[in-house]
């Protein structure tokens, strides 16, 4: 009997769940244990007419500009955002000029940069930032205005049955999104996955930075997608799962 692949999803929602629908479809199972929940920020945004154009670098910070109701005003600038995914998204909230980096901020920068633009960058962001935009755009004579719009809180516990799983060597491997859910996964999940286990288990990774803390703490079977978008996750997650159970 062929055994069925059985992964973990790290991710919030709801990309959690829209990950978990793209699995299925390549017949592999997944649960979901977001280890963050984002929270709108009651943010007092600046006005829009100042900005030549907006920096978008998670599809988190449209939610909560729709959330906050201010989305309307800044639907007539241009969109440079961190990749396809965010694009389309934003392109769905009805902004009509958007332009897709090619998925990391360093793309984002360069893009933003050859466009040049004649204002400053309006850039609504997450309270935590991985990267700083308006540092990296200085060089180029380009002053961003960074907002926090919204706050990913951590998870204080893993759900006990997550816990025993983990324990109990369910998991054929784990997804990791996002540098700061891998520290989280790795503050929280250390009883549960002991060291030796860690050497043994498969780690799915958007990144080599995301990658990096599950490195530290010993997960040495790491996988790491060709390209930082969710098309190259399912990719390598397919193959990986291939690999396992045969054609």
């Amino acid at each position: 009997m062929v055994k069925l692949m059985r992964m973990l999803i790290t991710r919030p929602e709801p990309d959690a769940q829209a990950t978990q629908e793209r699995l299925a479809a390549l017949e592999i199972s997944a649960d979901i244990v977001p280890l963050m929940t984002r929270q709108t920020l009651h943010a007092h945004l600046p006005p829009a007419e100042g900005f030549s154009a907006l920096a978008l670098t998670s599809s988190n910070a449209l939610r909560a500009l729709s959330e906050l109701d201010a989305t309307a005003g800044l639907r007539n600038k241009p969109v440079y955002a961190v990749g396809d995914r965010t694009a389309h998204e934003a392109r769905q909230l009805g902004f009509d000029h958007v332009i897709a980096a090619d998925g990391t901020l360093d793309s984002l920068v360069t893009t933003i940069a050859l466009a040049r633009l004649d204002g400053p960058v309006f850039y609504p962001a997450g309270k935590h930032l991985s990267g700083d935009l308006a540092h990296a755009l200085a060089p180029h004579g380009l002053m961003v205005v960074t907002t926090p719009v919204y706050e990913m809180v951590a998870e204080t516990a893993l759900p006990p049955a997550i816990e025993d799983q983990l324990a109990e060597g369910t998991f054929d491997a784990i997804l990791f999104y996002s540098r700061r859910t891998a520290e989280i996964f790795c503050a929280l999940g250390a009883s549960a996955v002991p060291e030796p286990d860690r050497r043994k288990l498969p780690v799915i990774c958007l990144s080599e930075n995301v990658a990096a803390p599950l490195i530290e703490h010993h997960f040495s079977r790491v996988l790491l997608a060709d390209h930082p978008s969710e098309d190259a996750m399912m990719a390598l997650a397919l193959a990986f799962a291939r690999e396992q159970t045969g054609p």
